[in-house]
């Protein structure tokens, strides 16, 4: 299972009640963290849950309400008795930019990784999860995000048994692993059957609805994407802007066949995004306005 929140859901300027950008995922002891806006780590103790087991950040681009809070997270880090390695994923320029940041943070006890991004599709492995950065149009290099835990194939007995694999390799091949015994070949496909679906989360902000969200959003599980604008009359500021309406976003949602939708990056002046929801759900109706904390936890499909 995978543990969700949406610790900030501000665009441009924190408000009370609203912090900056930022989404926080758990699964199997390690945590992600897309974005990181001032207030995140404020916003992840609100929650209840730890800094330290923070292994992997993901930034959508550098505009400062989506990073703005990393160099006090990362001290907070430190002082979390943390030693391990902290992969940092993100547009060309990483490093320079963080670098740069860390001037007010520096001699952390733990290693930083830096993971630049420049291809129009990227994919990455770390710690079970399975990460796809995909480019989308903004004013400056922006990315979306896709996370998804795949799932193997059910293990059968019976199975194991017609292909005459012996017990002691069962456990072996059933965790991937081919063994080669008496001259013959044991792989994983003569015990277990065909992978079954796994659990899939789209995010993106800061960003026009273009095809490459329909791409890698499909059938996702949870669709989070920004709604910059509700009023009907800022569609044009939302097009100069190179962001999205929450309309615009509720057509995204509806051809990417998602599941469920949560808005976020709200403009400052959108001040109760819930009062704009009607005409959203007429398009995608398990749409929701995201409110900060607001969070779930995906399964495994019951298969």
């Amino acid at each position: 299972m995978l543990d969700v929140c949406l610790l900030g859901t501000s665009g441009m300027m924190p408000l009370p009640g609203r912090w900056l950008t930022a989404l926080m995922t758990r699964f199997e002891g390690s945590s992600l963290l897309i974005d990181c806006g001032e207030g995140t780590q404020v916003a992840i103790r609100e929650k209840g849950w730890s800094v330290n087991p923070l292994d992997t950040i993901c930034f959508t681009h550098y505009h400062g309400d989506h990073i703005s809070g990393l160099p006090g997270l990362l001290l907070s880090m430190g002082n979390s008795d943390r030693t391990e390695p902290v992969t940092l994923i993100g547009p060309k320029g990483l490093e320079k930019v963080v670098n740069s940041l860390r001037i007010i943070a520096p001699g952390l006890p733990f290693p930083l990784k830096f993971i630049e991004l420049s291809g129009t599709e990227e994919k990455f492995e770390r710690k079970g999860y399975h990460i796809t950065a995909f480019r989308v149009q903004h004013n400056v290099t922006c990315y979306g995000y896709t996370i998804e835990i795949p799932r193997g194939g059910r293990f059968f007995v019976e199975k194991a048994k017609e292909n005459h694999v012996p017990m002691s390799m069962w456990n072996r091949l059933q965790h991937g692993e081919s063994v080669e015994e008496d001259g013959k070949l044991y792989t994983p496909d003569m015990v277990i059957g065909p992978p079954r679906t796994g659990i899939k989360l789209t995010y993106c902000t800061d960003t026009r609805p273009v095809e490459s969200i329909v791409e890698h959003a499909k059938h996702s599980d949870l669709f989070i994407c920004e709604g910059m604008y509700g009023e009907p009359e800022k569609q044009e500021k939302a097009a100069e802007k190179k962001h999205m309406t929450f309309l615009e976003a509720a057509e995204t949602a509806k051809k990417s066949e998602v599941k469920e939708m949560w808005l976020t990056h709200y403009s400052p002046s959108l001040l109760n995004p819930e009062n704009y929801m009607k005409p959203v759900k007429k398009i995608f109706s398990n749409a929701y306005p995201g409110k900060d904390g607001k969070s779930c936890t995906l399964d495994f499909p019951k298969e």
